[in-house]
């Protein structure tokens, strides 16, 4: 679905419900995705430009986000709290990050409970992503690295795989 937003002046087209085929217009890269804060602090404006007004101002390097929309080089993201607002292109990195969910996150040896348990992550830690199965990701936090079932975390899809 696609709707019109005016924003001071511009008219721009904004994807709503994004199907998973669904590319950004600008980096032709699939929307929605998630991406990083390359580094803080990152301002949130109400609109793709520097004029507009800053509403939110992240400040933690390595933040999962997710892009929902591009303009020229703005994209328009939110965070995991459903907070958003517009970044310029820099401040966002590729890397794929997650932010931990669960009070505590046990990392194990191999995508399987019953494997060695090598590190336990808290609640609000952000780790790095190695790759994900269907049901299980490899993280990377501190200097640990291990597998932690998907659904604790926030910043892949539950069927997303990559490597």
């Amino acid at each position: 679905m696609i709707r019109l937003v005016k924003i001071v002046g511009l008219l721009l087209i904004c994807a709503t419900a994004a199907s998973p085929q669904e590319v950004g217009p600008v980096t032709e890269l699939p929307i929605p995705r998630y991406v990083s804060l390359k580094s803080s602090p990152g301002n949130l404006r109400r609109g793709p430009s520097f004029s507009q007004r800053i509403d939110w101002v992240l400040m933690r390097r390595g933040m999962p986000l997710r892009v929902t929309a591009e303009y020229d080089n703005w994209r328009r993201v939110v965070d995991r709290d459903g907070v958003g607002g517009w970044v310029y292109y820099t401040l966002l990195s590729g890397n794929r990050t997650v932010i931990v969910d669960a009070e505590t996150l046990s990392l194990h040896a191999r995508p399987d409970s019953r494997t060695t348990e090598i590190a336990r992550l808290e609640r609000g830690v952000v780790a790095r992503v190695d790759e994900c199965t269907e049901d299980w990701c490899r993280l990377v936090a501190d200097g640990y690295r291990g597998w932690a079932p998907k659904g604790n975390y926030w910043g892949v899809e539950p069927d997303e795989v990559f490597d």
